[in-house]
């Protein structure tokens, strides 16, 4: 008992000495959260506020909740917004969930270092993990993969754990390594990339065992389902949309490795040296080598005074999962450095062995007592790790710098929790300055200003003149935009609309302007007064949808706040309860329902404009398309079914085939390969 007291005191004092580094390593960085650190901060921020923690917000329901998370799933961002409401919503007081994150990888990977071999291999993991340069720069950096990282290790050690043959198979190890799976997909869907070894070998060892153990893992896979199902149900669309994007649009717009290229399987591998360290590498790998040559003869595991010898099956497991992660990790199309955090601890449990090895050979061939006392390994370990981590996060503190994004938002009435809501067109897209730590920023202490980009393409340039009120724009450098953005900027100067009221000095040479719109520039009708008839324009089907989405991109930039929902609902509604056959307030209800994802509520007025409208197929497509995204395949199969009766339209085919695949019905893949291409097709030459 007192040994073990001991043991998870020192991993008490890793965890403290790691995170007050951490702290004054973020006391003294002064730049700005970039782009995906600002988007992650605003999602924790905006989840903090639908729970009604943080000034600004209110709970609104579940509906609202999982509005704000329709590509990445919302775990991380409810924990980080509930830590942000607590420690403040600066970048380095909203920082300190990653140092939380971090003491569930630490307690995690000692767990199961103990699982593996014993105390010697779980405190020298534990002190390696706190100071790689790869898990240090992730504490450094408000990504999700931190807290990926510390949740897949938790799942590993507790599925393991389930699979040990001899403490293994019990049903409070199988609750407990569900919940942890499904922790972990909840945090990021990338982490089915390594779970998922981990769970074939977990099934195909529950199959061995017997009835007892395969009721474990489909009781198991119900609690991650049931867990899962609620966000993905709400979201499913965007998240495929949003996956398709992140994984393979942007593994062709990077230039990323094909998948049958040698490139590609040396991706990851060649990153390890700079991830972990040199000197930590080196030692690790030979002395794992030492490990496997003369173990057998010499080195017999007897003559160490370690209390646990390894445990073979632990070890199994650990290389099992380790190998079939980093295939799958290297298949998956999008490279990046940090995507591969999540088996560096993994690698460092094996590292750790092999440091282990070297002091079982001195132990025994050179006879020094002073290799028989585990801290000094521990000691040789940490002066081995400490320069590398030290001049890495001095490299990083260099990279800093604060631009004018703070005086930018204060200028424009942001980070003020009596300012009205407003939203601000983001031209330039730098690191420095953008669209979400412009959105950050300008809502820190309750404030209603965000930030949102236009002019990726020609066409935003006629809404923006028409309807923008603050805009920023770029002197010099715009940044990672497309050339129309320079048109727009262009216009935005010689339109007259707009007056400037401060320039703002750049870091690195040039500067950014604030612009707002003019009192005496003209002002068209608001777009709550289009919106019906744009709504209208649904019942001729892919011309009017073609409209719908061109318009919708430029209004949800220029009204980030989507405040135009509530006044086209009040009015349509008004028409409604006095005239409930209303056909342009029924396509108004429709569409407005569809585009604030609430498909149950879109598709009871799409089944009212079907009886409107007996002789136009669209409300009926319309209606089995909503019910499809609503997960309600035979109910859409059945509405397609019925109006293909009254309507010939491939649409309407392609639809009912596709429900009835979605809903199982797999002998209806014949005929959904020949009519869904067909519908395709059909929508194509109609919207030309």
């Amino acid at each position: 008992m007192k040994t073990t007291f001991q043991f998870w005191t020192f991993i008490l004092l890793i965890w403290l000495l790691s995170t007050g580094l951490d702290r004054l390593w973020w006391d003294n960085y002064s730049g700005l959260p970039s782009w995906d650190q600002a988007d992650y901060l605003n999602s924790a921020l905006d989840h903090g506020r639908a729970l009604g923690l943080i000034q600004g917000g209110q709970w609104h329901g579940w509906g609202a909740l999982l509005d704000l998370s329709p590509k990445i799933p919302p775990l991380a961002s409810l924990i980080n917004g509930s830590i942000i409401a607590i420690a403040g919503d600066s970048p380095s007081q909203a920082a300190w969930s990653l140092s939380i994150w971090n003491g569930v990888l630490l307690v995690s990977v000692a767990a199961w270092g103990l699982c593996l071999r014993g105390k010697d291999l779980a405190l020298l993991a534990t002190m390696f993990v706190a100071l790689i340069p790869a898990l240090l720069e992730l504490r450094s950096d408000y990504v999700l993969e931190m807290p990926l990282t510390a949740l897949i290790t938790l799942s590993l050690w507790r599925l393991g754990c389930w699979c040990d043959p001899n403490k293994g198979g019990k049903w409070i190890q199988a609750i407990f390594a569900s919940i942890s799976c499904a922790a972990a997909i909840l945090i990021k869907q990338s982490a089915l990339l390594v779970l998922l070894p981990a769970l074939i070998w977990a099934t195909v060892i529950a199959i061995r065992k017997g009835s007892s153990s395969i009721l474990q893992v489909f009781t198991g896979l119900g609690l991650v389902l049931f867990s899962v199902i609620p966000w993905l149900k709400h979201n499913w669309i965007t998240t495929i949309g949003g996956t398709n994007r992140a994984v393979f649009e942007s593994a062709v717009k990077e230039g990323d490795p094909s998948l049958l290229s040698l490139d590609n399987w040396i991706w990851y591998p060649r990153l390890i040296p700079g991830q972990v360290g040199w000197l930590l590498l080196v030692i690790g790998i030979s002395g794992a080598l030492l490990l496997l040559l003369f173990r057998p003869k010499k080195l017999l595991l007897q003559k160490s005074n370690i209390p646990f010898n390894d445990n073979k099956q632990a070890w199994q497991w650990l290389l099992v999962v380790l190998v079939g992660s980093w295939v799958l990790t290297s298949i998956n199309p999008n490279k990046g450095d940090r995507y591969i955090a999540p088996l560096l601890p993994l690698l460092i449990l094996c590292l750790s062995r092999g440091w282990i090895q070297w002091r079982l050979w001195g132990e025994s061939y050179l006879k020094r007592n002073s290799f028989k006392e585990f801290p000094f390994v521990l000691i040789v370990g940490l002066l081995a790790t400490l320069p590398t981590a030290w001049s890495s996060q001095t490299a990083l503190l260099k990279k800093g710098g604060r631009g004018p994004l703070e005086e930018i938002v204060k200028t424009a009435g942001g980070a003020n929790p009596n300012s009205a809501k407003t939203t601000v067109i983001v031209v330039p897209s730098t690191p420095d300055l953008n669209q979400h730590n412009v959105s950050y920023f300008g809502r820190r202490n309750g404030g209603s200003l965000v930030g949102r980009q236009l002019g990726s393409n020609i066409n935003d340039i006629e809404p923006l003149l028409s309807h923008g009120q603050w805009v920023i724009l770029a002197e010099g450098e715009l940044g990672s935009v497309r050339s129309s953005a320079i048109e727009l900027d262009k216009a935005v100067r010689m339109s007259g609309f707009f007056e400037k009221l401060k320039s703002f000095p750049r870091k690195n040479g040039g500067s950014y302007s604030l612009w707002k719109r003019r009192k005496d520039a003209p002002i068209p009708k608001s777009f709550s007064e289009n919106f019906p008839n744009l709504a209208i324009g649904l019942e001729q089907g892919p011309k009017g949808l073609e409209k719908v989405f061109t318009t919708i991109d430029s209004l949800h930039m220029l009204d980030g706040h989507m405040q135009y929902r509530i006044e086209v609902r009040q009015v349509a509604l008004k028409l409604l309860a006095k005239n409930p056959e209303d056909i342009k307030a029924r396509w108004t209800m429709a569409l407005v329902e569809a585009l604030a994802n609430r498909p149950k509520e879109a598709a009871t007025h799409f089944a009212v404009l079907e009886e409107l409208l007996p002789n136009n197929s669209w409300p009926s497509a319309y209606h089995a398309a909503v019910t499809l995204a609503d997960w309600d395949p035979w109910k859409a199969k059945a509405i397609a079914t019925k109006a293909k009766k009254s309507h010939l339209d491939p649409v309407l085919d392609g639809l009912s085939d596709l429900s009835g695949v979605m809903g199982g019905a797999l002998w209806l893949i014949p005929s959904a390969s020949k009519s869904i291409p067909l519908a395709i097709r059909h929508i194509e030459d109609r919207s030309n």
